[in-house]
C-alpha cells in the first residue's frame, strides 16, 4: 500500500472511530479511560496524528462492541510485510519525527547502516533465508534512511556502544565501510554521534536498544525492542524516566569530538586487516 492510500486509510479509521464512539454516547476522555490511554490519544487517533497499538484497538472493539472491526482494520492496515509487526508503527512515527535519540549497545542502528552490514546482520538472523527476502529487507532499511537526506530531516543523536565499533559484522571490508559512512554523515553534519566507551563501565538498561522520538504536534515516544519483539511506549512517566536514562548515556560517553577520532580508528584498523589479506 502506498503511503499515500494508507494516510487515507488511517484518516478513514479515525473517522470510523470518531463516528463510533459518538454514536456510543462517549466522550474521547471516557473512551480512553476504558482503553487505558488518554483522551488525547482518543484524539489523535481519531485524527490519524498517531496511531495505536494492536491492544488498543482491541480494547477498543471491545468497549464500542464493533465486532472485531477496529482489530481486522488495524491489522490490514499494519501489513507492510518490509518491516515486523512490531515495528511498523515505528517506521511510520520516525517518518514524521522532528527529533530522533538513539543507544545502541552491540550494532549500529538501522537509519545508519550500509546495504552491506544490513545484509550481514540478515544473513547471521536467518542463515536460511532467500536472497530475496534477505535483499527485500536490505531495501527497506535503506528506504528509511532517506530521512535523513531529506531538507526537513529530522535531528538524529545516537549513542553507540563502543561494542557496535568492535564487533566485525560482515568482517573488516563491510565494517570499514559502515564506519566510513558514520563519519562521513557526521562531519556532513547531519547526525551526532556519540561513543559510550567500555571504560565507562555499568550503565542503564544495559543491554537494550533505546529509541526516543519527537514530533510537532503530538507528545513524544519512546521504544526499546528485543528479541523479535518491541514496545512503542507513550505514556508520559515511562517516557520522560526513558528521556532520563538517554541523558545519562550521554554524560558517561566520549565527546561527539572524541567519538569521531574512536570511529575513525576503529574504521583504519579495519582497512589494515583489509590490505593485509
Amino acid at each position: 500500500m502506498a503511503n499515500g492510500s494508507r494516510m487515507a486509510a488511517w484518516e478513514h479509521w479515525g473517522a470510523e472511530l470518531k463516528y463510533r464512539r459518538e454514536l456510543a454516547g462517549l466522550t474521547q476522555g471516557e473512551l480512553g479511560r476504558r482503553v487505558f490511554v488518554s483522551g488525547g490519544y482518543i484524539g489523535q487517533f481519531e485524527q490519524a496524528i498517531r496511531k495505536p497499538q494492536l491492544d488498543v484497538a482491541i480494547r477498543i472493539d471491545e468497549v464500542l462492541q464493533t465486532d472485531g472491526f477496529f482489530e481486522r482494520a488495524w491489522r490490514k492496515l499494519i501489513d507492510d510485510k518490509r518491516y515486523a509487526d512490531y515495528f511498523a508503527a515505528v517506521a511510520d512515527l520516525e517518518r514524521l519525527a522532528t527529533k530522533i535519540c538513539e543507544f545502541e549497545p552491540m550494532i549500529v542502528p538501522g537509519l545508519l547502516q550500509t546495504a552491506a552490514y544490513t545484509r550481514a546482520l540478515k544473513c547471521a538472523g536467518d542463515p536460511f533465508a532467500t536472497d530475496e527476502s534477505i535483499e527485500a529487507g536490505v531495501q527497506s532499511r535503506q528506504d528509511r534512511a532517506v530521512i535523513l537526506k531529506d531538507a526537513t530531516r529530522p535531528t538524529y543523536w545516537a549513542v553507540l556502544h563502543e561494542a557496535a565499533l568492535r564487533v566485525p559484522v560482515g568482517g573488516p571490508a563491510v565494517m570499514a565501510e559502515q564506519l566510513e559512512r558514520i563519519v562521513r554523515l557526521t562531519r556532513e553534519r547531519k547526525i551526532l554521534l556519540q561513543i559510550l566507551p567500555f571504560a565507562a563501565g555499568a550503565y542503564p538498561v544495559m543491554g537494550k536498544s533505546l529509541r526516543l522520538m519527537e514530533f510537532e504536534d503530538a507528545p513524544p515516544t519512546a521504544y526499546t525492542e528485543g528479541v523479535y519483539s518491541g514496545n512503542l511506549l507513550d505514556d508520559p512517566a515511562v517516557v520522560k524516566r526513558a528521556q532520563e536514562a538517554y541523558d545519562l548515556f550521554r554524560a558517561a560517553a566520549l565527546s561527539p569530538e572524541a567519538s569521531l577520532a574512536l570511529i575513525e580508528s576503529a574504521a583504519e584498523d579495519y582497512r589494515r586487516c583489509v590490505s593485509s589479506t
